[in-house]
């Protein structure tokens, strides 16, 4: 199975996927990898051509919290698949107030505050030394503004996101800290995977829908038993879920574009220098350090 699309979706994402009949599906399988199974991998195909899509958070609601994704097993399965381009989506909260809930936001760099996870494929190498001035793939992140722009959705064309490493939610001083610091949004999703993709050369970026306002943004009084407590009004649950319901068809097109697209940018090569050196070869299989 030699696929070069796929797509990383969030809690209920596969489901959202059947429903608004994106593809059909071809086939699902678990992957074996050096560093345990994979999510299940499945193949969708549309008018266009084929594309991979897995649930990082499992595909009954929200059955797996982010710090305990196997993402070194769901990028490399991706890998092995002959995936060459990787589209997420993440729902983070805002912290910049320019950013209302319900937005699309095309995140352009990344503040790493994860402190447990393993995040890369070359554990106890000299390898991977890679550089990070533009940590998503800006053919893909121009092909995603793009699709957000011609829908006509409110949208940001750049973010910076701070992945904090859950699975509970920030403190307002630690909200404080990352607005300091330079956040506008605040997840836990989309590190280590953009990290994982380069270092294997694929292509990665994500489209971002605004959920809620971080902690001590805005004032929110505690709910028991509400959705993130208290921090989402009903209105903003409410545009919330029709941006979640517009993804299918920003994705679909975001893929049809992209299959036509030839690679250009620097992900591919982001291992360049250490073949050139013959301290790798150009089997990636060989590059993976101790699982």
């Amino acid at each position: 199975m030699k696929i070069s699309l796929a797509v990383i979706g969030g809690s209920g994402a596969y489901h959202l996927f059947v429903d608004q009949a994106l593809g059909r599906e071809i086939d699902c399988r678990i992957l074996k990898t050096p560093f345990g199974d994979s999510a299940p991998l499945h193949r969708f195909a549309d008018d266009n051509g084929e594309f991979l899509f897995l649930s990082r958070h499992g595909e009954k609601d929200y059955s797996l919290t982010a710090p305990f994704v196997n993402y070194r097993a769901n990028i490399y399965a991706l890998k092995e698949c002959g995936v060459e381009r990787i589209v997420s989506w993440s729902g983070p909260g805002i912290i910049n107030t320019a950013f209302q809930p319900g937005e699309f936001v095309v995140p352009n760099d990344l503040l790493d505050e994860t402190r447990n996870r393993e995040s890369t494929f070359f554990k106890n190498q000299g390898v991977g030394f890679i550089r990070q001035n533009e940590p998503f793939c800006p053919e893909i992140r121009r092909v995603l503004h793009d699709s957000v722009h011609h829908c006509g959705v409110k949208h940001h064309e750049a973010a910076v996101y701070a992945c904090t490493e859950g699975p509970r939610l920030e403190s307002s001083a630690e909200i404080r800290k990352l607005r300091i610091i330079g956040a506008d949004l605040v997840g836990m999703t989309l590190i280590p995977e953009t990290f994982l993709a380069r270092e294997l050369e694929m292509c990665y970026a994500s489209l971002c829908y605004l959920t809620n306002y971080a902690e001590g943004v805005t004032p929110r009084k505690f709910q028991t038993g509400q959705l993130f407590e208290g921090m989402q009004t009903e209105e903003e649950r409410i545009q919330v879920e029709d941006s979640i319901q517009k993804f299918p068809g920003l994705l679909r097109d975001s893929l049809s574009v992209l299959r036509e697209m030839d690679r250009t940018c620097h992900c591919q090569d982001a291992l360049r220098r250490y073949k050139d050196k013959g301290m790798i070869g150009e089997d990636w299989h060989t590059w993976i350090g101790d699982p």
